[in-house]
């Protein structure tokens, strides 16, 4: 997941390179635009990956300056392994581990659902006639919950001990990062956008040992109307 990403920035990277030397600047850039689109989060420390949906909305003051939000929500399943949790639930696990027998794992499995809230600028190089390259900082707020799915009457007790009765925890936090992505133009009104976003962010501190990197992945169509901001004209 990371190495795709990875290789999605880096082929936005040349294409931003060889716009320089292209001919064919966009000259018709409409006032608004939303993107809504599929979606999968990873969060490779914690063995989870979520699947969803990804919204933009967002207004372009110059050509190269879009303001916007983006909001999108994922659910999924994981599993949590003892040098996942932070030290004192560890010490917790540390007490009751030799009255367990010694078949028995110690990995939990849990559900777990996340919304991202963010808004900020967005850069857009429109150098190709066709191909806008898109690059921003990412900031905002992660709202995950978790609910750990016990397998047998063992592991329910350790996890009363852990998160106290049900199983369920839930945090808000904020995040900061990076992503970028490509927009390929069919027509004045629609686009196909691809994006990768990362960031981090440190939720649960009582549970988690220390914080984790994120990659969220999203495909889909770019709508866009208004005014053309590029020449002043309808």
């Amino acid at each position: 997941m990371i190495t795709l990403c990875k290789a999605i920035l880096l082929g936005c990277a040349i294409l931003l390179c060889a716009t320089q030397i292209l001919l064919g600047q966009q000259g018709d850039v409409p006032r608004y635009e939303t993107f809504a689109s599929p979606s999968v989060l990873s969060i490779p420390k914690l063995n989870l990956m979520e699947r969803g949906f990804n919204v933009e909305l967002g207004a372009n003051l110059t050509p190269w300056l879009t303001i916007g939000g983006d909001f999108s929500s994922f659910s999924g399943e994981g599993s949590l392994a003892p040098s996942d949790l932070s030290p004192g639930q560890q010490a917790k696990l540390g007490a009751v581990a030799p009255l367990l027998p010694s078949t028995m794992s110690l990995s939990f499995l849990y559900s777990g659902s996340t919304y991202t809230f963010s808004a900020g600028p967005q850069l857009a190089l429109r150098r190709l006639k066709r191909i806008t390259i898109l690059v921003r900082p990412g900031l905002g707020y992660f709202h995950q919950t978790v609910t750990m799915k016990p397998a047998d009457s063992i592991s329910s007790v350790i996890v009363n001990q852990l998160l106290g009765p049900g199983g369920r925890t839930r945090d808000t936090v904020l995040f900061y990062g990076f992503g970028g992505g490509i927009d390929v133009q069919a027509s004045r009104q629609v686009a196909f956008r691809l994006t990768c976003d990362f960031a981090h962010a440190n939720p649960f501190r009582d549970l988690l040992n220390g914080a984790n990197n994120t990659v969220r992945i999203s495909v889909g169509p770019t709508f866009r109307w208004g005014r053309n901001i590029a020449s002043g004209t309808k």
